[in-house]
Protein backbone atom coordinates (compact mmCIF):
# COMPACT_ATOMS: atom_id res chain seq x y z
CA UNK A 1 0.00 0.00 0.00
CA UNK A 2 1.55 3.60 -0.91
CA UNK A 3 4.15 2.06 -2.47
CA UNK A 4 5.61 3.44 -5.36
CA UNK A 5 6.25 1.16 -8.48
CA UNK A 6 7.64 0.96 -11.83
CA UNK A 7 4.71 3.40 -13.55
CA UNK A 8 6.19 6.23 -11.26
CA UNK A 9 9.90 5.61 -11.91
CA UNK A 10 9.17 5.63 -15.57
CA UNK A 11 6.78 8.81 -14.90
CA UNK A 12 9.66 10.66 -13.01
CA UNK A 13 12.38 9.73 -14.76
CA UNK A 14 10.64 10.52 -18.13
CA UNK A 15 10.54 13.89 -16.57
CA UNK A 16 13.92 14.54 -15.38
CA UNK A 17 15.02 13.16 -18.65
CA UNK A 18 13.17 16.06 -20.23
CA UNK A 19 15.31 18.81 -19.03
CA UNK A 20 13.80 19.84 -15.45
CA UNK A 21 15.60 21.29 -13.16
CA UNK A 22 13.43 19.64 -9.75
CA UNK A 23 10.73 17.13 -10.30
CA UNK A 24 9.01 16.72 -7.57
CA UNK A 25 6.55 13.71 -6.58
CA UNK A 26 3.49 15.56 -5.33
CA UNK A 27 0.92 14.32 -3.02
CA UNK A 28 2.81 12.23 -0.90
CA UNK A 29 0.69 10.71 1.93
CA UNK A 30 2.20 10.97 5.63
CA UNK A 31 0.44 8.41 7.49
CA UNK A 32 -2.59 6.17 5.27
CA UNK A 33 -5.04 7.70 6.36
CA UNK A 34 -3.86 10.83 4.57
CA UNK A 35 -4.31 9.71 1.23
CA UNK A 36 -6.46 11.26 -1.19
CA UNK A 37 -7.35 7.81 -3.03
CA UNK A 38 -6.55 4.26 -1.81
CA UNK A 39 -4.34 4.57 -4.63
CA UNK A 40 -1.99 7.36 -3.43
CA UNK A 41 1.35 7.06 -2.31
CA UNK A 42 3.11 7.25 1.19
CA UNK A 43 6.12 7.40 2.70
CA UNK A 44 5.57 5.89 6.16
CA UNK A 45 7.13 2.97 5.79
CA UNK A 46 10.71 1.51 4.97
CA UNK A 47 9.27 -0.32 2.01
CA UNK A 48 7.91 2.91 0.62
CA UNK A 49 11.28 4.91 1.23
CA UNK A 50 13.64 2.30 -0.13
CA UNK A 51 11.22 2.00 -3.36
CA UNK A 52 11.89 6.26 -3.68
CA UNK A 53 15.14 5.64 -3.16
CA UNK A 54 15.45 4.06 -6.57
CA UNK A 55 13.48 6.55 -8.17
CA UNK A 56 15.21 9.56 -6.59
CA UNK A 57 18.64 7.68 -7.70
CA UNK A 58 17.19 7.51 -11.72
CA UNK A 59 16.14 11.26 -11.54
CA UNK A 60 19.58 12.06 -10.19
CA UNK A 61 21.10 10.21 -13.17
CA UNK A 62 19.41 12.52 -15.56
CA UNK A 63 20.97 15.85 -13.91
CA UNK A 64 17.34 16.55 -11.98
CA UNK A 65 17.16 17.51 -8.39
CA UNK A 66 14.01 15.34 -6.74
CA UNK A 67 11.54 16.71 -5.03
CA UNK A 68 8.75 15.12 -2.59
CA UNK A 69 5.18 16.79 -1.69
CA UNK A 70 4.46 15.18 1.44
CA UNK A 71 0.50 16.00 2.71
CA UNK A 72 -2.24 14.96 4.78
CA UNK A 73 -6.18 15.26 2.24
CA UNK A 74 -8.03 15.28 5.71
CA UNK A 75 -11.40 15.80 4.52
CA UNK A 76 -11.05 15.46 1.41
CA UNK A 77 -9.53 11.77 1.85
CA UNK A 78 -10.78 8.28 1.00
CA UNK A 79 -12.08 9.29 -2.15
CA UNK A 80 -11.84 7.64 -5.50
CA UNK A 81 -9.58 8.13 -8.02
CA UNK A 82 -9.73 11.14 -10.44
CA UNK A 83 -9.67 8.30 -13.25
CA UNK A 84 -11.57 8.30 -16.76
CA UNK A 85 -14.88 6.51 -15.94
CA UNK A 86 -14.20 5.94 -12.46
CA UNK A 87 -16.88 6.81 -9.72
CA UNK A 88 -16.88 10.16 -7.74
CA UNK A 89 -16.92 11.33 -4.45
CA UNK A 90 -15.85 9.19 -1.11
CA UNK A 91 -15.16 5.90 -0.64
CA UNK A 92 -17.41 3.73 1.32
CA UNK A 93 -15.20 2.41 4.83
CA UNK A 94 -16.72 -1.15 3.63
CA UNK A 95 -15.46 -0.34 0.02
CA UNK A 96 -11.49 0.23 1.30
CA UNK A 97 -12.27 3.55 2.27
CA UNK A 98 -12.07 5.18 6.07
CA UNK A 99 -12.95 7.54 8.58
CA UNK A 100 -11.50 11.14 7.23
CA UNK A 101 -10.41 13.91 9.68
CA UNK A 102 -10.63 17.48 9.70
CA UNK A 103 -10.03 20.83 11.90
CA UNK A 104 -13.61 20.84 13.05
CA UNK A 105 -16.65 18.35 11.94
CA UNK A 106 -17.43 19.62 8.73
CA UNK A 107 -17.52 17.94 5.13
CA UNK A 108 -16.25 19.25 1.98
CA UNK A 109 -19.14 19.29 -0.41
CA UNK A 110 -21.11 16.01 -0.17
CA UNK A 111 -17.85 13.99 0.73
CA UNK A 112 -18.35 11.83 3.73
CA UNK A 113 -18.57 13.54 7.30
CA UNK A 114 -15.15 14.17 8.79
CA UNK A 115 -14.24 13.36 12.66
CA UNK A 116 -12.41 16.30 14.03
CA UNK A 117 -8.90 15.44 15.08
CA UNK A 118 -8.92 15.65 18.77
CA UNK A 119 -5.68 18.13 20.44
CA UNK A 120 -2.92 15.61 20.60
CA UNK A 121 -4.05 13.62 17.62
CA UNK A 122 -2.80 17.25 15.59
CA UNK A 123 0.44 17.11 17.37
CA UNK A 124 0.32 13.39 16.26
CA UNK A 125 0.19 14.93 12.71
CA UNK A 126 3.02 17.46 12.87
CA UNK A 127 5.20 14.03 14.41
CA UNK A 128 4.00 12.18 11.07
CA UNK A 129 5.43 15.26 8.58
CA UNK A 130 8.63 15.42 10.18
CA UNK A 131 9.20 11.75 10.22
CA UNK A 132 8.18 11.59 6.54
CA UNK A 133 10.81 14.36 6.17
CA UNK A 134 13.11 11.99 8.03
CA UNK A 135 12.33 9.76 5.46
CA UNK A 136 12.78 11.62 2.39
CA UNK A 137 16.07 12.55 3.25
CA UNK A 138 17.07 8.69 4.20
CA UNK A 139 16.19 8.27 0.51
CA UNK A 140 17.75 10.66 -1.03
CA UNK A 141 15.26 13.67 -1.78
CA UNK A 142 17.36 17.45 -2.02
CA UNK A 143 13.83 19.28 -1.62
CA UNK A 144 10.67 18.74 1.00
CA UNK A 145 7.59 20.72 -0.12
CA UNK A 146 4.87 20.45 2.15
CA UNK A 147 1.26 20.76 1.06
CA UNK A 148 -0.72 23.23 2.99
CA UNK A 149 -3.05 24.24 -0.55
CA UNK A 150 -5.87 22.76 -2.02
CA UNK A 151 -8.28 21.97 0.50
CA UNK A 152 -6.43 19.19 2.35
CA UNK A 153 -5.88 19.63 5.96
CA UNK A 154 -3.34 21.73 6.51
CA UNK A 155 -5.04 24.60 4.08
CA UNK A 156 -8.28 23.03 6.40
CA UNK A 157 -7.01 24.59 9.22
CA UNK A 158 -5.17 27.57 8.16
CA UNK A 159 -9.08 28.80 6.39
CA UNK A 160 -11.58 30.30 8.98
CA UNK A 161 -14.77 28.21 6.56
CA UNK A 162 -13.07 25.04 8.00
CA UNK A 163 -11.50 25.46 11.13
CA UNK A 164 -13.70 26.43 14.13
CA UNK A 165 -11.63 24.78 16.81
CA UNK A 166 -11.23 26.58 20.34
CA UNK A 167 -7.87 25.02 21.05
CA UNK A 168 -4.04 26.27 20.58
CA UNK A 169 -4.83 25.49 16.77
CA UNK A 170 -7.97 27.56 16.08
CA UNK A 171 -9.26 30.80 15.99
CA UNK A 172 -7.54 33.86 15.04
CA UNK A 173 -4.54 33.58 12.04
CA UNK A 174 -1.94 33.20 13.87
CA UNK A 175 -3.39 30.07 15.89
CA UNK A 176 -4.79 28.51 12.76
CA UNK A 177 -1.35 28.84 11.27
CA UNK A 178 0.11 27.09 13.98
CA UNK A 179 0.08 22.96 13.14
CA UNK A 180 1.93 24.20 9.34
CA UNK A 181 4.53 26.18 11.31
CA UNK A 182 5.62 23.86 13.60
CA UNK A 183 6.08 21.24 11.08
CA UNK A 184 8.13 23.55 9.53
CA UNK A 185 9.99 24.57 12.39
CA UNK A 186 10.45 21.03 13.37
CA UNK A 187 11.78 19.67 10.04
CA UNK A 188 14.02 22.95 9.86
CA UNK A 189 15.43 21.90 13.23
CA UNK A 190 15.98 18.44 12.46
CA UNK A 191 17.35 19.07 9.23
CA UNK A 192 19.16 22.32 8.94
CA UNK A 193 20.22 22.43 5.21
CA UNK A 194 17.54 20.78 3.39
CA UNK A 195 15.70 22.78 1.35
CA UNK A 196 12.07 23.05 2.46
CA UNK A 197 9.43 24.55 0.11
CA UNK A 198 5.35 25.07 1.16
CA UNK A 199 2.76 25.00 -1.40
CA UNK A 200 -0.26 27.28 0.19
CA UNK A 201 -3.54 28.52 -1.51
CA UNK A 202 -2.81 32.35 -1.79
CA UNK A 203 -6.63 32.71 -2.27
CA UNK A 204 -9.80 30.65 -1.74
CA UNK A 205 -11.55 33.18 -3.76
CA UNK A 206 -14.64 32.84 -1.65
CA UNK A 207 -15.74 35.72 0.47
CA UNK A 208 -14.87 35.27 4.12
CA UNK A 209 -12.45 32.52 3.65
CA UNK A 210 -8.42 32.65 3.43
CA UNK A 211 -7.16 35.39 0.79
CA UNK A 212 -4.06 36.83 0.04
CA UNK A 213 -3.54 39.19 2.64
CA UNK A 214 -3.75 36.52 5.13
CA UNK A 215 -1.20 34.65 3.14
CA UNK A 216 1.22 37.42 2.78
CA UNK A 217 1.31 37.16 7.06
CA UNK A 218 1.46 33.64 6.56
CA UNK A 219 4.42 33.62 4.41
CA UNK A 220 5.95 36.01 6.87
CA UNK A 221 5.24 33.67 9.69
CA UNK A 222 7.35 30.92 7.27
CA UNK A 223 9.74 32.51 6.23
CA UNK A 224 10.69 33.18 10.22
CA UNK A 225 10.21 29.64 10.56
CA UNK A 226 12.90 28.54 8.01
CA UNK A 227 10.98 27.87 4.74
CA UNK A 228 13.01 28.24 1.59
CA UNK A 229 9.93 29.36 -0.97
CA UNK A 230 6.51 29.71 -1.49
CA UNK A 231 4.60 27.52 -4.02
CA UNK A 232 1.79 30.07 -4.91
CA UNK A 233 -1.48 28.57 -5.83
CA UNK A 234 -5.01 28.92 -5.05
CA UNK A 235 -8.89 27.50 -4.46
CA UNK A 236 -9.62 23.38 -3.45
CA UNK A 237 -10.84 24.20 0.13
CA UNK A 238 -14.81 25.20 -0.92
CA UNK A 239 -16.97 22.60 -2.87
CA UNK A 240 -18.59 25.58 -5.09
CA UNK A 241 -16.22 28.49 -6.22
CA UNK A 242 -16.42 30.49 -9.09
CA UNK A 243 -12.77 31.57 -10.65
CA UNK A 244 -12.18 33.43 -13.42
CA UNK A 245 -9.41 31.04 -14.88
CA UNK A 246 -6.99 31.68 -17.87
CA UNK A 247 -3.43 31.98 -18.48
CA UNK A 248 -1.47 32.67 -15.78
CA UNK A 249 -4.72 33.37 -13.24
CA UNK A 250 -2.81 32.70 -10.14
CA UNK A 251 0.49 34.18 -10.87
CA UNK A 252 -0.95 37.93 -9.32
CA UNK A 253 -1.07 35.57 -5.78
CA UNK A 254 2.73 34.90 -6.29
CA UNK A 255 3.58 38.24 -7.03
CA UNK A 256 2.08 39.49 -4.41
CA UNK A 257 3.40 36.75 -1.83
CA UNK A 258 6.90 38.39 -3.08
CA UNK A 259 6.84 41.21 -0.24
CA UNK A 260 7.26 38.72 2.56
CA UNK A 261 11.23 38.64 1.27
CA UNK A 262 11.04 34.76 0.27
CA UNK A 263 11.21 33.54 -3.40
CA UNK A 264 7.87 32.49 -4.83
CA UNK A 265 6.80 29.94 -7.14
CA UNK A 266 3.97 30.90 -9.92
CA UNK A 267 1.75 27.76 -11.14
CA UNK A 268 -1.34 27.60 -12.94
CA UNK A 269 -2.09 27.97 -16.58
CA UNK A 270 1.89 28.58 -17.82
CA UNK A 271 1.92 26.98 -21.03
CA UNK A 272 4.21 28.78 -23.35
CA UNK A 273 8.58 29.48 -23.27
CA UNK A 274 7.47 33.54 -23.43
CA UNK A 275 5.02 33.04 -20.85
CA UNK A 276 7.38 31.60 -18.76
CA UNK A 277 10.28 33.73 -19.26
CA UNK A 278 8.03 37.04 -18.78
CA UNK A 279 6.83 36.47 -14.91
CA UNK A 280 10.48 35.88 -14.34
CA UNK A 281 11.84 38.73 -16.08
CA UNK A 282 9.05 40.86 -14.86
CA UNK A 283 9.54 40.01 -11.11
CA UNK A 284 6.51 38.79 -10.77
CA UNK A 285 8.02 34.97 -9.37
CA UNK A 286 11.18 34.08 -8.66
CA UNK A 287 10.32 30.20 -9.89
CA UNK A 288 7.91 28.51 -12.10
CA UNK A 289 5.98 25.76 -11.40
CA UNK A 290 4.95 23.39 -14.30
CA UNK A 291 2.40 20.17 -14.17
CA UNK A 292 -0.50 18.99 -16.48
CA UNK A 293 1.41 20.65 -19.52
CA UNK A 294 4.32 18.21 -18.19
CA UNK A 295 2.30 15.27 -17.93
CA UNK A 296 1.43 16.08 -22.03
CA UNK A 297 4.94 16.71 -22.82
CA UNK A 298 7.57 15.65 -20.33
CA UNK A 299 10.24 17.34 -22.35
CA UNK A 300 9.18 20.49 -22.40
CA UNK A 301 11.85 21.92 -20.75
CA UNK A 302 13.68 20.94 -23.68
CA UNK A 303 11.60 22.25 -26.32
CA UNK A 304 11.44 25.55 -24.17
CA UNK A 305 15.00 26.07 -23.90
CA UNK A 306 15.30 25.74 -27.51
CA UNK A 307 13.01 28.17 -28.14
CA UNK A 308 14.10 30.82 -25.87
CA UNK A 309 17.83 29.69 -27.37
CA UNK A 310 18.85 28.95 -24.02
CA UNK A 311 23.23 28.41 -24.10
CA UNK A 312 22.42 25.52 -22.40
CA UNK A 313 19.35 23.75 -24.23
CA UNK A 314 22.19 21.33 -26.61
CA UNK A 315 23.83 20.28 -22.52
CA UNK A 316 20.30 19.68 -21.54
CA UNK A 317 19.44 17.66 -24.67
CA UNK A 318 20.30 13.58 -24.04
CA UNK A 319 22.72 12.82 -26.88
CA UNK A 320 20.28 9.82 -28.19
CA UNK A 321 18.10 12.66 -29.22
CA UNK A 322 20.18 15.02 -30.42
CA UNK A 323 19.41 14.25 -34.08
CA UNK A 324 15.53 14.32 -33.67
CA UNK A 325 15.56 17.73 -32.20
CA UNK A 326 18.88 19.41 -33.94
Amino acid sequence: MGVPNDWHLVHLGALARGGAGLVIAEATAVVPEGRISPNDLGLWNDTQEQAFANIVRVIHSHGAHAGIQLAHAGRKASTHPWLPGAATGSVAEAAGGWQTVAPSAIAFGDFADPRALSTSEVYEVIAAFVAAADRAVAAGFDVVQIHAAHGYLLHEFLSPLSNQRDDQFGGDGERRAFLLREIVRQIRAAHPDLPVTVRISGDEWVEGGFNVEAALQLAQWLKLDGADLIDASSAGNTAEVRISIGPSYQVWIADRLRAAGLPVGAVGLITSAQQAESILATGQADVISVGRPLLANPQLPLKWAQELRAPVAAALTPPQYHRAIF
